[in-house]
């Protein structure tokens, strides 16, 4: 091996994307400044707030944009990428007045999968009522 190399200290780099699970923790710990309380707040406010609206949004409503214009913003604060996409999805979906249940279905499954990874987080089940 060269002489070169042998001095190096290889390191891992990031990502250039988010994590592929249902949360990005490293972009929640930015979020949140590292604040490990602040992480668990947010997350909680999440698990409560993702139940409410994939309720709300199950009818397709009338105001179902703006409920997932919500869903959105909120995923994206916590690095749920999954769900802010298929959030994403379904409000251009309702927007333009496209067939909305194949997105909401795909937004019902990436909320469910980023609920289970936060209980895991949080070390316990949530109570969506």
């Amino acid at each position: 091996m060269p002489r070169h190399l042998e001095r190096t200290q290889w390191i891992a780099s990031p990502p250039i994307a988010p994590g592929d699970g249902p949360i990005d923790l490293a972009h929640l710990a930015r979020m949140s400044l590292g604040d490990a309380a602040l992480e668990r707040e947010v997350l909680s406010l999440f698990l409560a707030q993702s139940a409410k609206l994939i309720e709300a949004l199950s009818t397709l409503p009338r105001d179902g944009r703006e409920l997932a214009h919500k869903l959105k913003g909120s995923a994206r604060a916590i690095g749920a990428f999954a769900v802010a996409d298929a959030a994403a999805r379904l409000e251009h979906a309702l927007m333009s007045g496209a067939e909305a249940a194949e997105p909401l279905l795909v937004l019902t499954e990436a909320v469910a999968r980023a609920r289970n990874a936060i209980e895991a987080i949080l070390g316990e089940p949530s109570n969506p009522n």
